[in-house]
């Protein structure tokens, strides 16, 4: 990787602006310091450059000439991401999407729109919204997020439970590739010819190119809504409840815990009808037809009661529903009235693990002398301890990392998985050996633990091989542009020959080629150059 030296930078400057204009490039470096790090704090590196691309031509270019230079770049959303999976670890180029966020187009007779991957999430609800239509995907962070962003990680949301990850609203993609060359993933329909290379790009954390447009399915707006709130006096009685409803064959459209000091920091910020004494509280959502839904409502009542909630109560009117899923949705932001800091984990495990992971949850963090706040989607078994810290106190955030560490690798033990929605990124790419052996085909690495992508310049951060990025420094990939302090400046140790930057910030468009070729376009040359895509989205070369 060539080193981007200060007598470099003038001329790429100039070259960035012919690309993008003058007004779309930053490299002040109190400019920078704002693309420094995602929603995870904890993680910190530079770029030498920012760039603001407004169309598919201007994305090509500026990743052509990265390529013709030899300077890393990667994608950037809004930044609300929780595993550093933007960040410019080699420093080199973030291209940030932001100015691409239009909706392009909105087809109301096929259920679907075209829009840009800067959009932000919410505003496509609120454009097709007059006409009874919304967007599924729901993330907690919906009203900052991009829909470029959601597709990078696969986000979900609380209505996952009935309406899926991000992947089962996507149709097609544009995709500007790592060396420049623009291709059609999926199309305008629900079935293409050929393998679902879409299906491959959605939650592959940037690994396989930089999103263009994207063509999304949007949903009638249901029928008739219902919300109803369970209040527990023990944890264990909610994870009951939710296992309870799922076996009585009912699909809630959302199942959410919420735990006691998650609760009150709630309470404390918004009021929202919490009970502040409550262990646990369960916010379960109906959608659907109006005929049958009291029925269901029912059932769902009887199920929490028999697993001990002490109260059940539905909203009794809109204003009370949006209030509470208000606390829900707000839960991150409310944990700034309890703490001066938090890290937020993100796994997945079997539903019916819950009580047991829970508990070793608390246990673990404990033991680490730190609080945690537990807010998820536990109708399926997603995640999302927050572990509550204070930067200022020497040696705290080392036992936050080590407390979300042991986490992870309970969540392996129990059957599942290390990430449901926020990906890999920095955070998580030595904790790989949990779920994947030394001996694995989709974990092994090169003879010197050297995994890069087949574009050396458009590996990500988070690929290099768990062993490469050991904190304690003995191997890693080139130092990262970051503050010497923390245990981001820790984590990529220097004096390997790994190159990890990403290009992340999926969305799609119609093509004007036919699925067919599209995809056989891009199969052809992934049997070129691209190995396969495996769990976890890697992509793998030997050196």
């Amino acid at each position: 990787m060539a080193t981007l030296t200060a007598a470099r930078k003038p001329g790429l400057r100039r070259e960035l602006e012919t690309i993008v204009g003058a007004g779309g490039v930053l490299s002040d470096p109190e400019e920078l310091l704002v693309y420094e790090s995602d929603g995870l704090t904890l993680f910190r590196a530079l770029a030498d450059f920012v760039v603001f691309p407004t169309s598919v031509e201007q994305v090509a270019a500026v990743v052509r000439l990265a390529n013709r230079e030899s300077i890393p770049f990667v994608a950037r959303g809004a930044g609300t991401g929780l595993s550093g999976g933007c960040l410019p670890a080699e420093g080199g180029l973030v291209i940030s999407m932001m100015r691409m966020n239009r909706v392009l187009e909105v087809d109301y007779d096929n259920q679907l729109a075209v829009v840009e991957p800067g959009l932000v999430n919410l505003h496509l609800s609120w454009a097709v919204g007059p006409r009874g239509f919304y967007f599924a995907p729901d993330p907690s962070s919906q009203q900052a997020c991009t829909i470029g962003g959601n597709i990078a990680n696969n986000s979900g949301g609380p209505h996952t439970l009935k309406y899926g990850v991000t992947v089962n609203h996507v149709l097609g993609l544009e995709v500007v590739l790592p060396d420049g060359e623009i291709v059609w993933l999926g199309g305008r329909t629900r079935d293409a010819l050929g393998y679902d290379l879409a299906g491959v790009f959605v939650g592959s954390e940037g690994t396989f190119g930089i999103a263009t447009k994207i063509v999304v399915r949007i949903l009638k707006k249901p029928q008739a809504v219902k919300t109803v709130l369970a209040v527990f006096d023990r944890i264990e009685q909610a994870s009951a409840a939710v296992s309870a409803i799922i076996a009585a064959g009912l699909v809630p459209a959302a199942v959410e815990m919420i735990d006691q000091l998650t609760i009150q920091a709630v309470e404390d910020a918004f009021g929202c009808g919490y009970p502040r004494d409550a262990a646990a509280a369960l916010l379960i959502e109906l959608d659907g037809l109006a005929v049958g839904m009291p029925a269901q409502a029912d059932r769902i009542v009887a199920a929490c009661r028999q697993a001990g909630a002490r109260e059940v109560r539905a909203a009794a009117d809109e204003a009370e529903r949006q209030l509470l899923w208000k606390g829900r949705k707000s839960a991150f932001g409310a944990y700034g009235r309890v703490s001066p800091a938090y890290m937020v984990m993100d796994g997945v495990i079997p539903r019916t693990k819950l009580p047991y992971v829970l508990s070793r949850v608390n246990e673990i963090v404990a033991a680490h002398g730190l609080r945690v706040g537990n807010v998820f989607h536990a109708g399926d078994g997603n995640l999302h301890p927050n572990i509550l810290y204070d930067p200022r106190k020497p040696g705290e955030e080392a036992r936050v990392v080590a407390a979300g560490a042991e986490i992870m690798k309970v969540c392996a033990e129990v059957g599942g998985s290390i990430s449901g929605e926020h990906g890999i990124g920095l955070e998580k790419a030595d904790f790989m050996p949990f779920i994947f052996s030394a001996a694995d085909p989709r974990a092994d690495a090169a003879p010197q633990g050297c995994v890069q992508s087949p574009w050396p310049l458009q590996s990500r951060q988070g690929v290099p091989h768990p062993q490469v990025v050991r904190r304690d420094g003995a191997r890693g990939v080139p130092p990262p542009r970051h503050r010497e302090s923390g245990p981001g400046a820790a984590l990529l140790a220097p004096g390997a020959s790994c190159r990890c930057s990403t290009s992340s910030a999926p969305s799609s468009v119609p093509p004007t080629c036919s699925p067919g070729s599209s995809s056989r376009r891009s199969c052809s040359r992934g049997a070129r150059r691209r190995p396969p895509c495996f769990p976890a989205a890697w992509t793998r070369w030997r050196r």
